[in-house]
C-alpha cells in the first residue's frame, strides 16, 4: 500500500475518480501541504507542476493505501505527462508530519507560468480535462502511456470537439435517449487518430426499433478551413501540401490544393484558429473573417466538424516554406485571380471538398464582399 499527494489536477474529484476508476468516497484522504514547494500552471498548457520555492506551500491531499492497481492506473496517465513520483514530507492542517510520494515533471520538459488556482482551473479547463482523461483511461491495459503522451494533442482536440458538439441544437422530433438504444461501444484504436466501434439500434421512421447494427467512426476533432480572398485585387489563396490518406488510397497527386485548415486547440474559438492557421500556414494575416457555414465533413464515417470561412487580407505574396514544421508539415501557396480560380472549379481541377464549397460560396457573396 502507498500514500501519494495530489497538488494539482488530480485534486479536482471527477478527474479523481475517472483515474482511479472507482468513487472518491472509497479513497481515504488528509487535507495537507508541502513546504518549501509551489504551484504553477505549465507555460502554454492547462495543467500545472510543482517546484521548489523556499517559503512557500504547496496545498494538496494525500490519498491512503493504494494499491498496485491504483498506482498503475496513475502512472498510466500521469506517465503521458513526463511526471514521476518522489517521496516528500509533508504536514497536515493540525502540524503532523506525513510522508507521501508527489508527481514531479521531469527537469527541463515544463516551463512553469502563473501561480496555479484549482478553482480556476476547474471553472475553465476542468470538463475538457475530464472528458480527454475518460478517452486515456479507456485505453488503460490496453496500450502503452508513451502512445497516449504522443496522442495527448489530438485527445484534447477531441475531447473539446465533444464538448462543442453536445451544445449544438437538436431537432425536436428524436432525441438520443428515447430513440437509440446502445448495447456496446467501445475505443477501438489509438494513435493520432482514434477509432471507436458501436452496436447500436435507432428508431426508423415508422415508431419501430430497427436492428442491431454494428458502425465504427474515425474519432475527430472541429478544424476550422479558410479561404483567402483580397477584395481589392480580386484574387484567392490556395495551399497545397502532401496528404497522406490520398497516397494510401493510391491517388497519383497526393499534393493536393486546398483552403488554409487546422484543428481547432483546446480554449479556441472558431474564429481564433482560422487566424492561427492563416499565419501558420498561408504567413497572411486576416482582416476580417465571413463565417460560410458549419458541417460534419463525412457524417457516414468519421466526427469531424468543420467551421468554413472566407478571410479577407491583402494578398500579395505566396510562400513554401508555411506549416508547422513539428507537426511535418511542408506547405508552399499561390494567388489565382477569381476568374482563373473559377475557372479550374469548373474544370474539376481540385479534389478537395471544403475548398469546392467556400469557392462556390464566394461565388455567391464576392459582389457584396468587394463592394
Amino acid at each position: 500500500m502507498s500514500d501519494l499527494f495530489f497538488y494539482g489536477t488530480l485534486r479536482h474529484k471527477p478527474l479523481l475518480e475517472l483515474v482511479m476508476g472507482r468513487p472518491i468516497g472509497e479513497l481515504s484522504v488528509t487535507e495537507t501541504v508541502l513546504p518549501d514547494h509551489a504551484v504553477y500552471s505549465v507555460k502554454d498548457h492547462f495543467f500545472p507542476m510543482i517546484v521548489a520555492e523556499p517559503g512557500s506551500t504547496a496545498q494538496g491531499i494525500i490519498a491512503h493505501g493504494l494499491d498496485e492497481n491504483d498506482l498503475n492506473r496513475l502512472a498510466f496517465y500521469e506517465g503521458g505527462f513526463d511526471y514521476a513520483l518522489e517521496p516528500r514530507d509533508l504536514l497536515t492542517t493540525d502540524g503532523r508530519v506525513l510522508q507521501a510520494e508527489v508527481f514531479f515533471p521531469a527537469p527541463g520538459v515544463w516551463t512553469p507560468g502563473k501561480p496555479w488556482s484549482l478553482d480556476e482551473w476547474a471553472s475553465v479547463w476542468g470538463p475538457v480535462t475530464v472528458c480527454a482523461a475518460d478517452e486515456v483511461m479507456a485505453h488503460y491495459g490496453r496500450v502503452e502511456s508513451q502512445v497516449i503522451a504522443r496522442s495527448f494533442p489530438a485527445i484534447r482536440s477531441r475531447a473539446w470537439a465533444r464538448l462543442a458538439a453536445q451544445e449544438r441544437q437538436k431537432g425536436p422530433s428524436q432525441t438520443s435517449d428515447a430513440d437509440i438504444v446502445v448495447h456496446q461501444r467501445q475505443r477501438a484504436y489509438i494513435n493520432y487518430f482514434a477509432m471507436e466501434e458501436v452496436d447500436l439500434q435507432y428508431r426508423r421512421y415508422d415508431g419501430s426499433m430497427g436492428p442491431t447494427l454494428s458502425r465504427n467512426a474515425l474519432m475527430q476533432g472541429s478544424v476550422v478551413v479558410v479561404l483567402p480572398y483580397d477584395p481589392v485585387r480580386d484574387v484567392v489563396m490556395i495551399v497545397e501540401q502532401f496528404r497522406a490518406p490520398v497516397f494510401m488510397i493510391d491517388d497519383p497527386e497526393p499534393w493536393m490544393w486546398e483552403a488554409v485548415a487546422g484543428m481547432i486547440d483546446p480554449g479556441e474559438t472558431p474564429e481564433q484558429a482560422a487566424i492561427r492557421e492563416s499565419r501558420e500556414e498561408a504567413h497572411i494575416d486576416l482582416s476580417a473573417l465571413e463565417y460560410a457555414g458549419g458541417a460534419y465533413s463525412s457524417s457516414g464515417s468519421s466526427t469531424e466538424f468543420a467551421h468554413l470561412y472566407v478571410g479577407l487580407a491583402e494578398l500579395t505574396e505566396t510562400t513554401d516554406s508555411g506549416g508547422v514544421a513539428d507537426e511535418g508539415e511542408d506547405i508552399r501557396s499561390k494567388i489565382l485571380p477569381f476568374d482563373e480560380f473559377m475557372d479550374l472549379v469548373d474544370r474539376n481541377a481540385f479534389k478537395n471538398l471544403q475548398l469546392l464549397t467556400l469557392a462556390n460560396w464566394l461565388a455567391r457573396h464576392r459582389e457584396r464582399l468587394r463592394t
